[in-house]
C-alpha cells in the first residue's frame, strides 16, 4: 500500500512520518517533490543549494519513483508530501494508485510555527489551499479522501492512529506511538533547519495548549486559511 499523506508544513508531518517508520513494516520517503518545486518556481528557502543537490528536480522523475519498488521490499510505504509543492507542472495522476491522507492543523498554530523559522509566510507558503485543491481532485476521482486532524493526534495519539490505521485498511501497530531520538535515517537534507523539535523527541508531544496570537501583519493570511481549515475540518475522522 501506497499511502500518501498530505499537508502543509508545520503540521505534525514529521512525526506522523517517524510514527510509521517505526513499525517496521512500512518504508517512508520525506517531501520528494521538495526540490522539484524550489527548481520550478526559483524560491529562496533556507538551504536551498542543499536541497536541489539532493533529489530529483523533474517532477516526472520523482512521480515515477513514487510508483515503482518500494524501498526495502516493505509491504507499505509512507510519502509524507507537502501540499505546496504541488504547483502547475507537477504530475498528479499518480495520486489515483495511492491511499491519501490529508492532515491539517489549525492555522494560527501552522503561522505561528512557520513564522518562527522563516518570516512573513503567505496563503500559499503554508498549503491550506492547495490541499483543499487536492481533496477535491481526490474525491473527484471517487476516492474518499481521509483527514485527520494532528491536534485530536497529539490529545490522543492511540486511540486516533488506530482509528487512521483501519480508516487506510492496515493493521494498527502500538509501535507507532514512539521512535528513536536524533531523527529518521530518510529524513530530507533539510531537516538541520526544519526537525529541531522532533529530532529531540521520541514520541507525540501531548494535547496542545490554546491557540497562540498571530500578528496583525498575518491576520490576512489566517483570515484567508480559515475557510479551507473548516472544509477538511468538517470531514475529519
Amino acid at each position: 500500500m501506497r499511502i500518501a499523506m498530505w499537508s502543509g508544513p508545520r503540521n505534525l508531518s514529521t512525526a506522523m512520518m517517524y510514527a510509521f517508520g517505526n513499525r517496521g513494516d512500512c518504508a517512508v520517503v520525506d517531501e520528494p517533490f521538495y526540490a522539484a518545486y524550489l527548481a520550478m518556481t526559483g524560491l529562496g528557502h533556507p538551504m536551498r543549494s542543499e536541497i536541489l543537490d539532493s533529489q530529483p528536480q523533474d517532477p516526472e522523475t520523482v512521480a515515477e519513483a513514487l510508483l515503482g519498488p518500494v524501498p526495502g521490499a516493505k509491504p507499505h510505504y509512507y510519502q509524507k508530501h507537502m501540499t505546496q509543492h504541488m504547483i502547475p507542472g507537477v504530475p498528479r495522476d499518480w495520486m489515483r494508485e495511492a491511499v491519501n491522507v490529508f492532515l491539517i492543523r489549525h492555522p494560527a498554530r501552522v503561522i505561528a510555527s512557520y513564522a518562527a523559522k522563516r518570516e512573513n509566510p503567505t496563503l500559499e507558503d503554508i498549503g491550506f489551499c492547495q490541499q483543499a485543491e487536492l481533496f477535491e481532485l481526490v474525491r473527484g476521482w471517487g476516492q474518499t479522501p481521509v483527514v485527520v486532524d494532528s491536534h485530536d493526534i497529539r490529545a490522543n495519539p492511540a486511540a486516533k492512529l488506530e482509528q487512521l490505521c483501519e480508516a487506510i485498511g492496515i493493521p494498527y501497530s502500538p509501535k507507532m506511538l514512539s521512535w528513536p531520538k536524533g531523527g529518521h535515517k530518510d529524513d530530507g537534507v533539510w531537516a538541520e533547519h526544519w526537525y529541531g523539535a522532533v529530532w529531540n523527541s521520541t514520541g507525540f508531544a501531548g494535547a496542545e495548549g490554546p491557540l497562540p496570537q498571530v500578528p496583525d501583519a498575518l491576520q490576512p493570511v489566517l483570515q484567508a486559511a480559515m475557510p479551507y481549515y473548516k472544509q477538511m475540518k468538517a470531514v475529519k475522522i
